[in-house]
C-alpha cells in the first residue's frame, strides 16, 4: 500500500512541479501518475545500467554526472508517454533535481 501511496503522491507533486519550470508539461493527474510510476520503473531497470557503465565519468565530475542520468531517465520518460513534454536539457536536469529531492522527501515521509 505504501508503494501506491508514494506513487499517487510523486504524480501530484511532478505535476506541481510544472508550474515552476515551464519546460515541463504534464497533461493531467492520470499522466502524473503515471510519470511517477514509469519513472520508478526505469530507475529501478536503466539508472543501474547507465550509473554502472558511467562510473569512470560520475568519478572524475564527483558526482555530478548523476544529474545527466536523471535527465536521461526524464527523457526516457518523456518518450514513453504521450502525456509527458519535456523541452530543454537544462530544464530536464533542473526538473529532474526537483522531482528527486521531492521524491526523497515523500520517502522520509511516508515511509
Amino acid at each position: 500500500m505504501g508503494f501506491i501511496l508514494k506513487i499517487i503522491i510523486t504524480g501530484i507533486v511532478a505535476i506541481i512541479l510544472t508550474k515552476f519550470f515551464p519546460g515541463v508539461t504534464i497533461d493531467g493527474v492520470v499522466s502524473g501518475i503515471l510519470l511517477a510510476l514509469v519513472l520508478a520503473l526505469l530507475n529501478a531497470v536503466v539508472r543501474p545500467i547507465l550509473v554502472f557503465l558511467t562510473v569512470p565519468i560520475t568519478f572524475f565530475t564527483l558526482g555530478l554526472f548523476l544529474l545527466v542520468i536523471n535527465a536521461i531517465i526524464l527523457y526516457l520518460a518523456d518518450y514513453i508517454l504521450d502525456g509527458v513534454e519535456v523541452s530543454g536539457f537544462i530544464t530536464a536536469v533542473l526538473y529532474s533535481l526537483a522531482l528527486a529531492v521531492a521524491t526523497y522527501i515523500i520517502d522520509k515521509i511516508v515511509g
